[in-house]
């Protein structure tokens, strides 16, 4: 199969529209990552989404849709603190579960009655789900538990030759994957944190909580159950406070003739003019941007990876941390 990157226009949304009508899969840019896009009313399509990545088929994918469109018709139930959220945050990157009323494909949520829903505010998105005007499933358009991509050219380097198009539309700006929000119950629970934060959820409709996966348990978002994000070579991960240890381990890997670079923010990067870096940035927007092109940079560039987590966690980098600790904290 031949895989094209396409500029989105007419000629290549009327393609992508019969590609995804037939059965098949289209990549396509979200403010956050690139997502793999299949009709979410069509199970072969949506089992093929999997194949297709190597994605285990307990981890649920997210339906995309343009803002226009009425989720009405896919939810029972929109209670009131999420009609609330919607009008501050969509389109953008929080994604919200609600109650599945049943009429997509049972694969999308691998068997759970709720259904996880998103409207990306990135424009070609909103061109491409127009155009289509139905329901999407969509994880992020890479090889499973391999690092999110950000630009149209990482899908390539990943699926070449397993779908026909990719749709381009720059790097994406937010650079981590969106906030997945349970809206099932009395209160907004976070599944997985992004660039929308508990902070930001409490300040518009008061209490919000948070999830915590555990070993053994049910995947209710994507993200919680495997390895995901990794670059293909080895990583460490130190803490902030453990810099001198990551530096001494530069060092030792260094003089032991490996290839090895640090991935920091440029708090870190100013104490390590002596190392290889990759800088992710100063602020939690450009360290949440930057991430897995780093990542991906790292990987091409170097024999071995050692991260060093920025000093600020909370916030939006609540969800930088999540995906550093899955990336490199486990090996």
């Amino acid at each position: 199969m031949l895989t094209e990157i396409l500029e989105i226009n007419e000629s290549s949304l009327k393609l992508s529209k019969k590609i995804i009508l037939g059965g098949g899969a289209v990549a396509f840019p979200t403010e956050t990552v690139y997502g793999l896009g299949a009709n979410a009313f069509d199970t072969a399509a949506v089992e093929n989404i999997f194949k297709i990545k190597g994605r285990p088929n307990d981890n649920p994918l997210i339906v995309h849709v343009h803002k226009d469109y009425d989720i009405s018709s896919l939810v029972s139930y929109v209670p009131d603190y999420a009609a609330t959220l919607a009008q501050k945050f969509l389109p953008g990157p929080l994604t919200m579960v609600y109650k599945s009323k049943g009429v997509v494909s049972a694969a999308v949520s691998c068997g759970l009655d709720t259904l996880a829903i998103r409207i990306p505010s990135h424009s070609g998105a909103q061109k491409f789900l127009k155009y289509v005007d139905i329901p999407i499933a969509a994880p992020s358009a890479n090889i499973s538990k391999h690092v999110s991509p950000t630009a149209a050219e990482h899908v390539f380097a990943d699926l070449n030759g397993k779908i026909e198009v990719v749709l381009q539309g720059g790097r994406c700006a937010g650079g981590i994957e969106s906030t997945v929000l349970d809206c099932t119950g009395d209160i907004p629970v976070i599944l997985r944190s992004g660039l929308v934060t508990r902070e930001m959820i409490e300040n518009t409709v008061g209490k919000c909580g948070e999830f915590v996966f555990k070993e053994g348990g049910t995947a209710r978002s994507p993200g919680m159950k495997y390895k995901h994000y990794s670059p293909d070579c080895p990583t460490m991960l130190f803490d902030f406070a453990d810099r001198e240890k990551a530096f001494n381990e530069y060092r030792r890997l260094a003089d032991g003739g490996i290839n090895v670079c640090l991935l920091c923010d440029n708090a870190t990067a100013e104490y390590a003019r002596f190392a290889e870096v990759i800088n992710l940035g100063s602020t939690e927007g450009e360290i949440a941007a930057n991430l897995y092109a780093g990542l991906r940079t790292g990987e091409n560039k170097y024999e071995y990876i050692i991260a060093v987590a920025p000093e600020k966690q909370d916030g939006a980098m609540a969800g930088v941390m999540n995906r550093l600790k899955k990336a490199c904290g486990s090996k």
